[in-house]
């Protein structure tokens, strides 16, 4: 980069993250942006997730980008296709669609640093050099299919509910569902009508809550498009609600017994049979897994063709299931329902930094970044929705565009600094990640397995506090924090 430059720039991942970053660049007047989308498509998980009844778990009105209000939103939770054509109307109308090179899979990227430049390889062969690179790969990206013994002798289809498969006809036959997570108390209730037999393979029942949901109508979205502020307000009371909530994790352990009320009468209400109602009683503190939300999951279970099975997978065999008690559960599709590999992040790819540095190595014991922004010893490297930046409660979309203005301003300053790097002091990083895992101790997610803690048990996903917390700690880059180093 020389001193009449800008700095060119390199985002991987075309969902949230990485349009909302391109936004943001481009409004401050850089222009020399490539993003690379494995897919065909923009959208990241809600491209992929097609799954039946496949919608977010946080109001619409929260769940979308602050400037880039929408008015008509079809229901206060709504799906995956309302969410993925709103983004992709967001991509065209910035601009930022034609800068998306799809069906292009980074393979790895090394940092140069006598030209103080990443270089990123693409399966295809092409190689790209940019002075900025960002991964907006996200958390949620990789299916998680449980090691499960002769998963590959099953008779029939199988897949997961990532990579839904459409052009099998559930109808009449014999399914069986692995897991009870967020994407299975949604496909579940839509498909349970349909099949002649659904069996739940349930290793750890969930906490639900109902589902506070509603159509909105055209009278509400005339008054959302004309009122000035009446949108915001409906925005600002859900934000309102979930930071309250957030409190609960650490602060104001009250907040969580109140929700595990809420919870537990949720269930009761919805579920008579006593052996059932067990069955689906959680034995962990609400809040270590992620609290889902849902009216018609617990009805769904309760249906004369629907059994729930709590005794573990010991193998598949061409007919079906076994279980530990030796019984075949007999089947005609398998549904995995079994999540994400959260905790691997920029994983299977391979960067490499200062002095050739893998940063696979340094997250060997885990993944950790400042802020969950920026690695030491990967100079102008930048990452959203990074380690520990996840939320138990709230808008992720709230976080991203805290972190996307906190890289704009890195940017900025490398654009003052032509010919330099901006690497993060590893003292402060190291120190932050000690404060943040001793403030993650006290939290609920210690007292069970989840996807937001790795194989050691390091809480590497989530953020232990507010949504304000963390965007009055990164509303400014502040340049002390970190080191520019010359390319040599």
């Amino acid at each position: 980069m020389t001193a009449n430059d800008r700095p060119s720039i390199l985002i991987i991942g075309a969902g949230f993250g990485g349009i909302g970053m391109a936004i943001e660049l481009r409004r401050c007047g850089f222009d020399d942006i490539t993003i690379v989308e494995r897919a065909a498509d923009l959208g990241g998980v809600w491209r992929a997730n097609t799954y039946p009844g496949a919608a977010c778990d946080v109001p619409s009105p929260l769940y979308s980008y602050s400037f880039e209000p929408k008015p008509d939103w079809p229901q206060r939770y709504s799906g995956q296709t309302a969410i993925h054509d709103y983004l992709r109307g967001v991509a065209e109308r910035r601009g930022v669609l034609e800068a998306i090179h799809f069906d292009t899979t980074v393979t790895d990227a090394e940092f140069d640093e006598a030209a103080g430049q990443w270089t990123v390889r693409a399966a295809d062969g092409r190689t790209r050099t940019v002075d900025v690179l960002i991964s907006a790969v996200g958390q949620l990206s990789r299916p998680a299919v449980p090691a499960i013994p002769g998963t590959d002798t099953f008779a029939g289809p199988s897949f997961h509910s990532a990579e839904w498969d459409h052009a099998v006809d559930l109808t009449g036959k014999r399914v069986a569902c692995i897991g009870t997570g967020a994407s299975a108390i949604q496909f579940i209730p839509e498909i349970q009508p349909r099949v002649a037999h659904l069996t739940v393979f349930q290793r750890t029942p969930a906490w639900v809550v109902p589902k506070f949901d509603t159509n909105y109508t055209p009278v509400q979205h005339n008054l959302f498009a004309r009122v000035p502020g009446a949108l915001l307000v409906e925005r600002f009371g859900w934000w309102s609600i979930t930071e309250f909530l957030s409190l609960g994790l650490v602060e104001v352990p009250a907040i969580t017994r109140f929700a595990a009320r809420v919870a537990g009468q949720h269930l009761a209400r919805q579920v008579d049979d006593p052996f059932l109602r067990n069955k689906l009683t959680p034995d962990y503190p609400i809040g270590c897994k992620r609290v889902l939300f849902s009216n018609d999951y617990y009805p769904a279970l309760t249906r004369s063709n629907v059994q729930v099975e709590t005794r573990s997978i010991t193998e598949i065999v061409p007919a079906g299931l076994r279980t530990a008690d030796g019984t075949v559960h007999e089947v005609d599709v398998i549904i995995y329902g079994t999540g994400f590999k959260g905790t691997e992040f920029l994983w299977p790819m391979r960067i490499r930094g200062r002095a050739g540095r893998e940063l696979a190595d340094a997250w060997a014991d885990g993944a950790h970044a400042y802020y969950g922004i920026t690695v030491p010893a990967f100079p102008n490297l930048f990452l959203v929705y990074g380690p520990n930046t996840n939320l138990g409660t709230g808008s992720i979309i709230y976080m991203i565009e805290s972190q996307t203005r906190y890289i704009r301003e890195a940017v900025q300053l490398l654009a003052e600094h032509p010919g330099q790097c901006l690497d993060v002091r590893a003292d402060l990083e190291q120190h932050y990640n000690t404060t943040l895992q001793q403030r993650l101790a006290r939290t609920p997610w210690n007292f069970c397995a989840s996807w937001y803690r790795n194989s050691a048990g390091r809480i590497t996903n989530n953020w232990p506090g507010t949504q304000t917390s963390y965007r009055r700690r990164i509303r400014h880059l502040d340049p002390a924090h970190y080191t520019l180093i010359p390319a040599s």
